[in-house]
């Protein structure tokens, strides 16, 4: 069997009765809760910042703030009058004291999110079992994992969301480096639809691997619930990534969790910077663009609604 990436295969347009794309609606509901898109910025320092997560919080979005070089506990305690609160953590002993401080400040979070990169592990399953300890209203999002055995394991222990995807990044080199990647069209039509034995089927986000927005359509087709992008916002004028000037032309400077300008040292690297242009688009007028390219993704489909999308055929190219 062939595993297929996202540029491995085309939609296959719909009847539709869609009066206007502009009809559409792209939102996803999230255990009771609207979002705008179904899109995640990644956790990333070169894509996301705390400023950034501020504004999409209180625009409608959902985010996930990074956990590099951040003191968790203090972070959401600056977060607290947010409308969603969405943060990263390890499995560190730190990131255990992180958990227990903000749980006896009585602290809200909403989502934490359990970021390492082969999330199918003893230490996931330790760290699943902390946070229910200490903080057991947080909805948890545990990854990555790239087979449907590693979604029913980790939902089993306790995640509410499972994120997906393994060396599949433009700025990742897990591929080249130890061997172990599954395509992500593939890989999220592999984790998809994973239901437990209570009957709960297990979100997934979709992370890596976009490479336009088309491929955002593509990743819900395939199964995602969510789709987390970082180039597509790191190129934004307004990123946290530093700017680059390559023959007279603004670039950005976009690197993985993995990379030594993400870890500051040369050990276990796993990741590089990748120099791309500038879009000349604010995070705001990138969203923007997203939401219409998606409105336009569901009237192909046929329908009014981003579950319009689950209908689609493809052909592989």
């Amino acid at each position: 069997m062939k595993a297929l990436k996202y540029s491995d295969i085309c939609l296959i347009p719909n009847y539709s009765e869609v009066h206007s794309r502009a009809d559409c609606d792209p939102s996803v509901i999230l255990f009771g809760k609207k979002f705008l898109l179904p899109i995640i910025p990644a956790n990333m320092k070169s894509v996301i910042d705390m400023h950034t997560c501020e504004w999409m919080s209180s625009h409608g979005f959902f985010y996930i703030m990074h956990r590099f070089d951040r003191d968790l506990a203090e972070d959401v305690a600056n977060a607290q009058d947010w409308d969603n609160i969405s943060f990263s953590v390890g499995v560190k002993t730190k990131d255990k004291m992180a958990i227990q401080k903000i749980s006896k400040r009585g602290h809200r979070v909403d989502y934490l999110t359990i970021d390492i990169a082969h999330g199918y592990c003893r230490r996931m399953n330790g760290m699943i079992n902390w946070i229910k300890r200490y903080l057991p209203d947080t909805k948890i999002i545990a990854g990555n994992v790239a087979t449907s055995s590693a979604v029913r394991e980790l939902a089993n222990w306790g995640a509410d969301i499972v994120k997906v995807g393994i060396g599949q990044g433009s700025p990742c080199t897990t591929k080249d480096k130890t061997g172990f990647t599954i395509p992500m069209f593939s890989c999220v039509k592999l984790c998809s639809n994973v239901t437990l034995d209570n009957g709960y089927i297990v979100p997934i986000i979709a992370d890596g691997g976009i490479r336009c927005n088309g491929d955002i359509a593509k990743a819900l087709v395939a199964g995602a619930t969510m789709v987390m992008a970082g180039g597509l916002f790191a190129a934004c004028t307004d990123s946290p990534a530093s700017v680059i000037s390559i023959n007279g032309l603004d670039h950005k400077a976009y690197f993985g969790s993995a990379s030594a300008e993400n870890k500051g040292h040369n050990n276990n690297i796993e990741g590089k910077l990748n120099k791309i242009p500038n879009n000349r688009m604010t995070y705001g007028e990138k969203l923007n663009e997203i939401t219409q390219d998606l409105q336009s993704s569901i009237s192909y489909a046929g329908g009014e609604k981003i579950d319009s999308l689950n209908e689609v055929e493809y052909y592989e190219i």
